[in-house]
């Protein structure tokens, strides 16, 4: 049989609801009242059940990396990994994070400062010692247990359980048997095939418009949706490049170029920014996050009802959950020969140091510019937007003339290597067949390239790139149980295979 081969049962309709939905939205682009009122319900009503399960996640990763499971590994006893360590850790970083750690690092503690947890007063040197906390626990830990999770259990499923197809719903045969490879499969594998549209949609939501401001700034043009048309187009040309030549020659090179890119940014703002402030800011963030994490963990504040566990931390699990699958698509495929233990280290700990690394570098600049004076960053959020504050931040550096074109480079970089993988993924959830490791078929993955750049080009023309946060957020409501069998059909698996 022809591995790259397409199923058509999942093809097809994924596409029908893709592209139908995304139509239908362009068609109702009144409908914005009606999702804000949707995405709130969600995340009020089901707070406790994200926020429960991210942290038992979290407390079953940590008792599995100290027990005699932690070294079991994916392959043969002596298999080797297709990958040097830089490597693959640098495509598990990328393909997970996106230009949105740029964006989000620099913004996110400004709207802390102004709106933080706890009921503490706004705008106040109390309210500025959490921004960073905040943002490193939203980025950290929790984040990427949610990531961990189904990757561990899609990559046992590939390389010990020896499954040749690379789809999401094979991993629940543990728990639904033989109705995985029915109608009931193909249900698992669109839902996740739409949530992950939903989330790419959600991260250009906010990197089209940052690249566009800075753009704008450079060169002096003005604001226009063709503009971030434009932007869309080459992000689809790159990471569409990248996909269609694959991991090896493709999204590998692209994710070593993008670390090296950023590594030396975050150096050069170190060097020439508040270094003592940054560094000595982020050792007390980290306090304050140890301190608080369980609470941080599980706060609903259900008595102040502030809103904020909800608008925050419980759409950035959901968000991270519509991510999740996929995640767990791409990192089997490049994790054979590695360790249970190896992977959740890599994940889980390498992932949050190098987002903490993004939020200390960016975000403790921003803090030190508003709460010293040098630059309101607070007023310019709340008159101007998020994107006014990231053109100011860095206009305000050194050679910024130099240093806006090396962001910009940075941040198409990072987005092109999550939405490659992006685009992988979903082509190799189409294929019938994934054995002896053969990649999906060229056209088939640059044709998702092109469906996720038709999709966010059709949402920003009409203004409502909006409304693919709440696919994200309606589909991590089903992948939370999806979740929940990968646990179950994991622990299963591995009892069977080596015992208890």
């Amino acid at each position: 049989m022809d591995n790259s081969k397409i199923d058509n049962k999942i093809f097809w309709p994924s596409l029908v609801v893709i592209i139908g939905t995304t139509v239908l939205l362009m068609m109702l682009p009144d409908s914005m009242k009606a999702i804000d009122s949707v995405l709130s319900f969600i995340t009020h009503t089901f707070d406790w059940l994200f926020l429960i399960v991210v942290f038992s996640a979290m407390v079953w990763l940590t008792w599995l990396v100290l027990g005699p499971y932690g070294n079991i590994k994916f392959g043969q006893v002596n298999e080797k990994p297709e990958f040097s360590t830089f490597s693959w850790i640098a495509m598990l970083f990328c393909a997970g994070i996106g230009s949105a750690l740029i964006y989000w690092a620099m913004v996110e503690p400004i709207y802390y400062i102004s709106g933080p947890p706890f009921g503490i007063e706004p705008n106040t040197k109390k309210a500025a010692e959490w921004a960073i906390t905040y943002g490193m626990f939203h980025w950290g830990f929790s984040a990427w247990s949610i990531y961990t999770i189904p990757a561990l259990a899609i990559t046992y499923s590939l390389h010990v359980r020896k499954q040749q197809v690379l789809r999401p719903s094979v991993v629940c045969h543990g728990v639904l048997g033989d109705r995985v490879n029915g109608w009931l499969g193909k249900i698992i594998d669109i839902i996740i095939m739409f949530g992950l549209v939903g989330g790419v949609g959600t991260t250009l939501g906010v990197n089209v418009p940052m690249i566009s401001a800075v753009v704008g700034k450079m060169f002096n043009i003005p604001q226009s949706i063709w503009l971030k048309i434009v932007i869309i187009a080459i992000w689809t040309v790159l990471f569409g490049t990248s996909a269609y030549l694959g991991i090896e020659k493709g999204i590998k090179k692209l994710s070593n170029i993008n670390i090296i890119s950023a590594i030396l940014l975050l150096i050069f703002i170190l060097i020439v920014g508040p270094t003592r402030f940054i560094l000595s800011n982020f050792t007390n963030s980290l306090g304050i996050l140890c301190q608080n994490f369980f609470r941080m963990s599980l706060y609903t504040d259900s008595i102040m009802e502030s809103g904020f566990p909800q608008n925050w931390t419980v759409f950035y699990w959901a968000w991270w959950f519509a991510y999740s699958v996929y995640m767990g698509l791409f990192v089997a495929r490049i994790s054979k020969g590695r360790t249970v233990r190896e992977l959740i280290i890599a994940e889980v700990v390498w992932g949050s140091l190098g987002c903490f690394v993004f939020f200390t570098v960016f975000g403790g600049y921003a803090v030190h510019l508003d709460i010293h004076g040098v630059m309101p960053l607070v007023k310019i959020i709340s008159e101007q937007g998020p994107n006014a504050v990231i053109v100011s931040m860095l206009d305000s550096l050194p050679l910024s003339k130099v240093i806006m074109p090396l962001f910009i480079i940075v941040s198409l970089i990072f987005q092109a290597t999550t939405l490659d993988s992006s685009a992988y993924t979903l082509a190799t959830i189409c294929t019938k067949r994934t054995n002896d490791f053969q990649e999906p078929a060229k056209w088939h993955r640059l044709f998702w390239a092109l469906v996720l750049g038709f999709v966010a080009i059709a949402l920003m023309v009409v203004g409502g790139l909006k409304v693919v946060q709440l696919s994200s957020v309606i589909v991590a409501l089903p992948i939370v149980f999806i979740f929940i069998l990968y646990i179950i059909s994991f622990m299963k698996y591995i009892k069977q295979d080596y015992g208890k």
